[in-house]
């Protein structure tokens, strides 16, 4: 509920009020002005002003819409103008630049995957550069106004100065990505955790749209998890992530990119997986496996044909996450999970285990009934990119960025 004249600077209350009334047109348009005033909790003067604004920079426009049980004349409505105006989100992934233009109701422009190999005479920083500068070329017949950029990428992450500290797969330390776009572009850069964005995304868009305390794990290139709690993501505006994916689970395990060993990641990541396949195939010879190139894909259809290694192999995962997720249970009293990878292929080998840990290992009150599903998106896209940006509409931080040209 936002309180009018409450203590507070003055910009900041006119921040969290314009980005309230730009997500409730979103959510609920063509919605009246008085219809309007009574969910935003504002005075009726208050919302004439804000929506004026909007109206003028061609963020909301007006609309005839017939409202509901009416038969008379049609009554003038809100809605968002989101065609004219675009916005980059990308993501960095295991040997991938996934970029693409948006408009903001996030509907996909344009996409281009290019190649992003780990080793490479130029550095890290200069490659996303060039790539984008040749991206904004590639598509500038398509291109409008241009609002900001958001890029999501595995790792550690300071994101309120958009420094990346360390990365998986990529031997990079410190690098002024967001820094370095903005000076470039004159943009607002988002930079976040891929996972806590993808978490944002399921919960603006996806699979926990509508509840408040979810768990989502992701079991990927790179393994982690993002919390709702009370409706709002837990560090989704930090630097900080749930880093179950460094929690340690072996001690005399293989070395992390984060300096200690056995780390979950070491052991459930899918660069991971595949190894164990390989090195379990050298003994077991009746596999269905043998003979085929060693791929998510085909491991998952190996379980789903009761292939005794691959159900072997994707129950073991769901060991070691299950057990980190019971604690997390314990912790966080969801009302749902949500499982996020191309494992979820064989989910039913995956998800039975997972859950079968969970109400094994964590208090029968919270876990006898968490709904576990799958994620509506995969993490291989720039949807989670574009919930940053949804996110800072809604927020008003970017919102007011606009309203001032």
């Amino acid at each position: 509920m936002i309180v009018e004249g409450q203590p507070g600077h003055i910009d900041q209350i006119k921040q969290i009020n314009a980005g309230t009334v730009y997500r409730l047109i979103d959510q609920f348009g063509p919605i009246s002005r008085i219809e309007l005033s009574k969910k935003a909790q504002l005075a009726p003067a208050s919302i004439t002003k804000i929506v004026r604004e909007l109206v003028q920079a061609h963020l909301v426009q007006e609309t005839e819409y017939q409202e509901p049980g009416s038969r008379g004349r049609p009554a003038i409505g809100l809605i968002l103008d989101t065609q004219a105006w675009h916005y980059l989100s990308a993501r960095v992934s295991l040997g991938t630049l996934t970029l693409s233009l948006r408009d903001l109701s996030s509907k996909l422009v344009a996409e281009d995957i290019l190649p992003l190999v780990a080793e490479d005479a130029v550095p890290f920083l200069d490659r996303i550069i060039a790539h984008i500068d040749q991206f904004f070329i590639h598509h500038q017949s398509k291109l409008e106004r241009l609002t900001a950029m958001a890029i999501t990428l595995p790792g550690m992450i300071d994101t309120a100065k958009g420094v990346i500290q360390k990365m998986p797969f990529y031997p990079v330390e410190s690098v002024p990505l967001g820094p370095a776009l903005a000076a470039r572009s004159g943009l607002p850069v988002f930079i976040q955790h891929d996972i806590a964005a993808w978490t944002k995304a399921e919960s603006l868009y996806g699979a926990s749209r509508g509840f408040r305390n979810v768990i989502q794990v992701v079991i990927d290139d790179n393994v982690g998890a993002g919390v709702i709690t009370g409706g709002q993501v837990l560090h989704g505006n930090s630097s900080s992530v749930v880093e179950i994916g460094h929690t340690q689970v072996d001690p005399y395990g293989k070395r992390c990119y984060c300096g200690n060993h056995g780390c979950l990641e070491t052991l459930a990541s899918i660069d991971n997986i595949l190894e164990l396949v390989r090195q379990r195939l050298e003994v077991t010879p009746n596999s269905l496996l043998n003979g085929l190139p060693i791929t998510v894909e085909n491991l998952c259809d190996a379980a789903n044909r009761g292939d005794a290694l691959a159900k072997d192999i994707i129950v073991g995962v769901g060991q070691n996450v299950g057990r980190i997720l019971a604690i997390m249970v314990n912790l966080f009293n969801p009302e749902k999970i949500l499982i996020g990878s191309p494992l979820n292929q064989a989910q039913s080998v995956l998800h039975p285990t997972i859950m079968s840990c969970i109400q094994q290992q964590s208090l029968p009150a919270y876990s006898e009934n968490i709904q576990l599903e799958s994620t509506q998106f995969s993490n291989h896209g720039t949807m989670p990119g574009a919930a940053l940006v949804k996110d800072a509409l809604y927020n008003g931080s970017l919102l007011v960025k606009l309203l001032q040209g």
